[in-house]
């Protein structure tokens, strides 16, 4: 629309610099007509705004209620929310009633003390709540639960009715091909319409409606940009890749977050994009080459054999496999087909992969030393479990800031269980909250390659071997052979191509 055409004039017509453009487009006059907007825009002042307006909405509606309380106890006529009786057969088969049922069981449990009945404990009225959900919303009755002790009841209804909305859809540009402000000219003018995705990516775009398929336009096939969630881009962020390092990508396909570190690299450096699945290869392979990308190495190892296949990399990104708990409005499946199993064994191979990836880094680089964690998934099993399991298994990492400035913390304590302290330096997302897939980031410091582990040293005592080997021990890169391996394909290659060699090049 021509309103549209002049924001994206004006700011190409502004500075050159990236990292300036559009901000200016966010004044607090539009951030204001955004506030009515709930839940459309990903720019994290916003949500702010939208949670404090609604924390002040829910205290008028807390207010009203108990003065509506007090006027009803000076009449004598206090009415008291009765549970319906379980074995009545229509009790499940009216969706209204069920979802008018919800909203009754959580005001009763916002206000327990005045509108519970005498005869009913609280476990009462959530057994009777997580039954309604399940059958609201279509989720076993134990991912139900699961999830409801993630959060408070009010909070708990509104991650739920999220999960039931798509997402919006985001663009990452590609920086290796142009600029944020020409790619998004280029779409407008072929009827797009979108904002930049908040202030805290200078590289997203968020895409309201468009005339053309985003994922067949000119520019997507030139590689200028990325179909990507908006969640999706913050494990690379907190990993920061630096110029001419060596980055692993251990779960790496279909090529989203390798992609971003090749372009936040610039190209130098190297990094390895591996994966487990060699299926999943052919869309990793087709990205790398379509974005220009030209640092990559794709390579296909269970994430768990790192180090041994080559290790002392500069970072390392592990965006695990997980339950997929945060996805659940992309993929409904999960509601219904994850068991009590599947939360011992996702985490089991997490535990495995984090290892490995720690492992695989060398806290002697002189830029990095560094390792993220991620899942698209909410519970703590997934999260905050493993990130403590691998502080408890490798006392030579520590956890550091993620340099996102939004996000819940991660959880210290959940149930009863107790977790190392700096585990509140993680960061929680989720969809009622932050309008992008539930998502989990932890980012840890290697602070050497040494580390004593009392069990691991006596399971290698008891198996006869070296007490004195390193843990650690693994195939590295070493600079020198590298340079000559460099030479030597550039000498191929100039012959290849017909240019004459000289001595010494």
């Amino acid at each position: 629309d021509s309103e549209g055409e002049d924001l994206w004039d004006n700011a190409a017509s502004g500075s050159d610099d990236d990292d300036e453009d559009l901000d200016d487009e966010f004044d607090d006059e539009e951030d204001e007509e955004m506030e009515g907007l709930d839940g459309e825009g990903l720019d994290e002042r916003k949500s702010r705004k939208i949670e404090a307006r609604k924390a002040r909405e829910a205290a008028m509606a807390e207010a009203e209620l108990l003065d509506s309380t007090m006027q009803t106890n000076i009449q004598g006529e206090t009415e008291l929310y009765e549970l319906p009786d379980e074995d009545e057969p229509e009790l499940m088969t009216d969706v209204a009633a069920v979802n008018q049922r919800i909203q009754e069981v959580v005001n009763v449990l916002n206000n327990f003390k005045e509108l519970r009945d005498p005869s009913k404990s609280r476990q009462d009225y959530m057994d009777r709540l997580i039954k309604d959900i399940a059958q609201y919303y279509g989720y076993s009755h134990f991912l139900a639960e699961k999830l409801c002790g993630l959060f408070p009841v009010s909070e708990a209804i509104e991650f739920f009715e999220a999960n039931e909305v798509p997402r919006p859809v985001t663009i990452r540009t590609n920086t290796l091909r142009t600029r944020r402000r020409d790619l998004a000219q280029a779409l407008i003018n072929r009827g797009v319409n979108l904002d930049p995705i908040g202030k805290w990516s200078k590289v997203g775009l968020q895409i309201f409606d468009s005339q053309v398929p985003i994922g067949a336009t000119p520019e997507y096939l030139a590689g200028h940009y990325m179909l990507q969630a908006a969640s999706s881009f913050l494990p690379v962020m907190a990993l920061a890749p630096q110029p001419n390092e060596r980055v692993l990508d251990m779960a790496s396909a279909p090529g989203g977050k390798t992609t971003y570190i090749a372009a936040l690299q610039k190209n130098t450096g190297m990094v390895f994009a591996n994966d487990a699945s060699k299926d999943r290869l052919k869309s990793l392979v087709a990205n790398i080459h379509r974005m220009g990308v030209k640092n990559a190495v794709v390579c296909n190892y269970d994430g768990r054999e790192f180090p041994k296949v080559v290790g002392g990399f500069d970072r390392v990104l592990l965006d695990a496999p997980c339950s997929g708990t945060g996805v659940i409005s992309k993929d409904p499946g999960v509601k219904i087909n994850k068991t009590e199993k599947d939360f011992v064994d996702i985490p089991f191979l997490q535990k495995q992969l984090i290892l490995s990836a720690i492992d695989s880094v060398d806290a002697k680089s002189k830029t990095g030393g560094y390792i993220v964690y991620s899942t698209c998934s909410v519970v703590v099993e997934e999260n905050e479990a493993v990130v403590n399991y691998a502080l408890s298994k490798r006392p030579n990492v520590k956890l550091v800031s993620t340099g996102l400035d939004f996000g819940k913390e991660g959880f210290t304590a959940f149930r009863g269980k107790n977790f190392h302290p700096t585990l509140k330096m993680t960061r929680r997302f989720y969809p009622h909250v932050h309008n992008m897939d539930g998502f989990y980031v932890a980012k840890f410091k290697k602070m050497s390659n040494k580390f004593e582990d009392k069990k691991d040293k006596k399971e290698n005592r008891e198996n006869g071997e070296d007490e004195d080997d390193d843990p650690n021990d693994y195939t590295g890169f070493n600079d020198e052979e590298d340079l000559e391996l460099i030479d030597e394909s550039k000498t191929k290659l100039r012959k290849k191509k017909g240019i004459p060699t000289h001595a010494g090049k």
